[in-house]
């Protein structure tokens, strides 16, 4: 049966057309998926979160408004995998974590107001006792999708660019991998990352917060990269 047939039976609740419709479509599933593998949730689980976003995309999808069915169906995939594991799953953040970022977003406004300007690491350290690793950690952990967008210091690169992602729906399932590869970095890597990309820093200014030269944050930040790249696309 042509597709956009076999389609327009699924959408209107033919089981039979739909488990054919979702046969044909798996390797699309799979290719969503095989970007959350790893995480501490069986492929297996993954894939049928990802069937049931597929079938929601089925039933919600109306073609009189001339968008691709697949354009549809990557963000309610990957969304449902994500819901999964923000809400149950292996990407959790510590109350820990969540109390000191909470206490460090309202330190870096009242610092701001105060100052009329963005805050330093240096001063924002001394004022909460944090280190600049700390900061960084809990930096990543608030990071909004936008943060991958931000083009960093006098350059006009991004870390989204950077990683290769190029297309919406590639954007669409790539921040949340972002963020659990800065997670997998060693300390001071993430926190060059975190200057880098969160604060879009030099990396001359890098260098001086942390005491080393800039070519020891270049180093850091190359292998960093190279370390996400690696988790994004081990598949």
């Amino acid at each position: 049966m042509e597709q956009n047939e076999l389609l327009r039976r699924a959408h209107a609740g033919d089981r039979a057309a739909q488990e054919q419709f979702l046969t044909d479509n798996s390797p699309l599933i799979w290719s969503i998926v095989r970007r959350y593998m790893g995480r501490g949730t069986e492929a297996e689980d993954l894939y049928q979160l990802g069937c049931l976003g597929f079938i929601k995309a089925v039933e919600g999808y109306d073609e009189s408004y001339g968008t691709c069915f697949s354009t549809y169906a990557v963000p309610k995939i990957a969304g449902e995998i994500r819901r999964f594991l923000r809400d149950d799953g292996a990407i959790k953040v510590s109350r820990t974590l969540k109390e000191r970022s909470a206490r460090l977003v309202r330190e870096r406004d009242a610092l701001r107001t105060k100052l009329n300007r963005e805050p330093l690491i240096s001063e924002l350290s001394q004022l909460t006792g944090l280190s600049a690793a700390e900061i960084a950690e809990c930096d990543c952990a608030a990071a909004p999708v936008e943060s991958y967008q931000q083009e960093v210091g006098d350059s006009e690169l991004t870390l989204e660019s950077l990683l290769g992602d190029t297309e919406q729906e590639e954007r669409t399932l790539t921040s949340l991998s972002v963020h659990m590869a800065i997670n997998t970095l060693p300390e001071k890597q993430r926190t060059v990352i975190a200057l880098r990309y969160f604060h879009g820093l030099t990396q001359q200014s890098c260098a001086e917060i942390l005491k080393v030269s800039q070519v020891q944050i270049s180093r850091l930040e190359r292998k960093a990269l190279a370390a996400m790249r690696s988790v994004l696309y081990e598949d």
